[in-house]
């Protein structure tokens, strides 16, 4: 390992639901600096970080670093705040206020000082908290320096309280496991990540780049029905190792997936292959030709034997059958969150159960014809265009850890039908047709009409999961920008409701919703 980063020494201590720690040995400034650059990235508007020690311990040395890596700036002004009291720095990624408080003599020269104004909405990091007194916060991040066994070493204690424990644990084990991995010292940005909880950054290290995934294992949930949780009826990953086992499947299968450089699976980080940034779609509509690539790779992996087990390390990881209580638990987030949002009420019971008994019926048919690896999320977030590669691995996949076993129409809605693109029809039409020309080509008893059912169902229903779902993004998660996306998701729905064989169900939705091709 290179860099100062690379003589970082950590080690865990132990710790409690409310407190989490990480000791750091720091042999010179250099490392310091390297740690404050690691907490740098942890830190958001609202949060307090303290700054303790003696005298000469590097306080403000180790402040001075942090606010250069928040401007991404090594050679920005930053002085000391003895004599303001305060300094501000006004940086494209927030606020950040340090203060010095050694003058104060007490919390209750605070309001003189402006300090409640000055932290609003800032990272704030305070030297000599005690004389906060009562106003030191709960929820923060404390940070000893102690002086180290030679005049340039340092011992660092970071101690996340409340809030913060988490959060610390967090950083903590992510800097161990890239330190494991080789890439400590690498440069951090932070990647637009998607819907999930899932954090993503873009590392550059000596020229190479690679993506860090930060993935914790999480809860299932409440129990909704049946005794179980969403997660388990809708059949969704709740760690890495699916991830990791449908990488290395699809890689085998020729396709362009991440490979995965280093994984710890018990704690959900993973270092994985850099697929790029180039989109298959410009200004929200998409670029036909990589479309086309897109749909081949479908049509060539649903032409495909597929194994129904992968190895993850010395396991194997057996993906779950996309199964009609999936589709069900799916569904029924209309009812949950869109209605709702909409109408000001759930259905009655009576409609509830209507309402499935409907899907049911609608799903019977698809789920009787032969399966496929179903990715689940095979839409433009999730695809990159690579140029300087040839045939199907010009296009990256990057999303896919919930695949089940499930219909080959779901994926190819999930495709055509995106939710964030305006997707032409006659563009849709003829990407439909090249799939369906592929699966022939393949197997001349591929039978069209079956599919085009297929097709409109898998449509009908993915539609009725993705308004619950960014209603529910919205109003539980803080995340409204989904919204925006309804209209065109309510058109799409109320195009595939038109296939005769979904009469009944679409009555029922014009009963409720009232769909047509205006949307609400």
């Amino acid at each position: 390992m290179r860099g100062p980063a690379a003589r970082t020494r950590t080690a865990l201590q132990p710790e409690t639901m409310n407190e989490a720690r990480w000791d750091v040995a720091l042999p010179d400034e250099a490392a310091t600096a390297a740690l404050a650059a690691v907490v740098a990235r942890a830190l958001k508007p609202g949060d307090l970080m303290t700054l303790s020690g003696e005298l000469g311990a590097g306080k403000t040395t180790f402040a001075r670093a942090l606010v250069r890596a928040r401007a991404g700036d090594p050679e920005l002004e930053a002085p000391s705040p003895t004599f303001t009291l305060l300094q501000t720095y006004d940086l494209p990624r927030g606020v950040i206020v340090h203060a010095d408080l050694y003058r104060l003599s007490g919390p209750e020269e605070l309001d003189e000082l402006g300090w409640e104004e000055a932290g609003e909405d800032a990272i704030v990091l305070v030297e000599w908290p005690d004389r906060l007194g009562a106003e030191l916060p709960p929820d923060r991040l404390d940070l000893e320096l102690d002086l180290g066994p030679d005049p340039a070493a340092r011992r660092a204690r970071l101690t996340g309280r409340g809030g913060f424990a988490p959060r610390l644990a967090r950083l903590r084990d992510g800097q161990k496991f890239l330190e494991g991995a080789g890439w400590a010292a690498a440069a951090h940005d932070h990647i637009q990540g998607d819907a999930s909880s899932r954090l993503y950054e873009r590392l550059t290290l000596d020229g190479r780049t690679a993506i860090l995934m930060d993935s914790p294992p999480r809860s299932p949930g409440p129990i909704v029905r049946d005794g179980k949780t969403y997660a388990q009826l809708a059949k969704l990953a709740t760690d890495v190792r699916p991830f990791v086992a449908v990488a290395n499947g699809l890689r085998a299968l020729g396709y362009a997936a991440p490979e995965i450089y280093a994984s710890d699976v018990r704690t959900g980080f993973l270092l994985v292959e850099d697929l790029g940034v180039e989109p298959v779609v410009a200004l929200d509509s998409p670029i036909p030709g990589r479309y086309e690539t897109a749909v081949d790779l479908l049509a060539d992996l649903h032409c495909r034997p597929l194994p129904t087990e992968l190895p993850v390390g010395k396991e194997l990881y057996r993906p779950p059958f996309y199964d009609l209580s999936a589709f069900l638990a799916e569904s029924d987030l209309l009812n949950e969150w869109y209605l709702p949002h909409v109408t000001g009420s759930a259905p009655e019971p009576e409609a509830r159960q209507a309402f499935r008994e409907l899907w049911a019926a609608a799903l019977q048919p698809v789920l009787s014809e032969p399966l496929t690896w179903t990715l689940r999320d095979y839409h433009s977030p999730n695809l990159t265009w690579r140029p300087d590669r040839e045939g199907l691995k010009r296009l990256g996949l990057l999303d896919f850890q919930d695949m089940v076993l499930g219909p080959p129409a779901y994926d190819v809605v999930s495709l055509l039908q995106d939710a964030r693109v305006d997707m032409p029809e006659q563009l849709e039409m003829t990407l439909a047709a090249r799939y369906l020309a592929g699966r022939r080509a393949a197997d001349p008893a591929f039978e069209p009409r079956q599919f085009a059912r297929a097709y409109a169902t898998m449509g009908a229903q993915r539609a009725t999961k993705i308004l619950g779902i960014f209603v529910r993004l919205a109003k539980r998660d803080g995340k409204p920008g989904y919204l925006k996306n309804i209209p065109r998701v309510r058109r799409a729905l109320a195009t595939n409701l038109a296939h005769p064989d979904l009469a009944e169900l679409a009555a029922w939705y014009h009963a409720h919703l009232g769909v047509t091709e205006d949307a609400a």
